[in-house]
């Protein structure tokens, strides 16, 4: 029995698997009709373990990622074919990740990613109007944000927030990922962790604090959640 992965867990996305992705997205309505005609080309039991795959909920095995290649491979060579005239078309090759780290002071801070160098591109359906992607470092956002994961973020240029939602933000000197909830005050928000667990004392460690919105200087949605992965 195939192995079903718990609905959105996020797991660790192989090699193989973007780029089955990628050509499934590809070839999906010319070289298979579905899911299910697929399913059976690739010999699954389910229509639903190709659905799996293709939210990146569960990993594809390199062989029939082998089948999947061989059985199309004319639509695939076709492809590749009909796109090398057209050099100067735009591919949308991802978006850039920065691998920028966390301060030795414990506080979840982050530079500026306008003085570093990407250190490659993060492409997935699904992220094509993000901006760009970074890491997680520390605990303050578990278990929603793990430690060592990557998020896609699309910036927020009007400054609009939607209460509940979590946001990678600049203010002051400060840059960190938070659950920006409502306050009292329209012009203040409350910087929420979803880590409520880890306690200094009788304190919470992440307690939350209000934000003046005035004082956001970069706003930013999380879009996408994925394990860290070799680039």
């Amino acid at each position: 029995m195939e192995e079903q992965a718990k609905p959105n867990k996020v797991r660790r996305i192989r090699p193989e698997t973007l780029e089955f992705i990628i050509l499934y997205n590809q070839l999906r309505g010319r070289a298979f009709k579905g899911n299910a005609q697929l399913a059976e080309v690739l010999g699954f039991n389910s229509p639903a373990s190709i659905t799996e795959i293709i939210k990146s909920r569960q990993n594809i095995d390199p062989d029939k990622l082998k089948i999947f290649k061989e059985k199309y491979k004319d639509f695939i060579n076709n492809k590749k074919n009909k796109e090398t005239p057209h050099a100067s078309q735009t591919i949308f090759e991802g978006i850039p990740m920065y691998e920028v780290v966390a301060t030795a002071s414990g506080v979840e801070v982050y530079k500026d990613i306008n003085d570093s160098t990407p250190i490659g591109h993060m492409n997935f359906p699904g992220i094509e109007d993000c901006d760009f992607a970074l890491p997680v470092w520390g605990h303050s956002m578990y278990p929603y944000l793990e430690n060592g994961c990557w998020v896609a973020l699309k910036t927020i240029h009007d400054n609009k927030i939607l209460p509940g939602e979590v946001y990678y933000i600049e203010w002051g000197d400060y840059r960190m990922y938070k659950r920006l909830l409502a306050a009292d005050n329209d012009d203040e928000v409350i910087a929420h962790s979803d880590n409520t667990t880890e306690l200094v004392g009788d304190r919470l460690k992440y307690a939350p604090f209000i934000i003046k919105k005035q004082d956001i200087k970069k706003l930013c949605l999380v879009k996408d959640i994925h394990k860290k992965h070799n680039h």
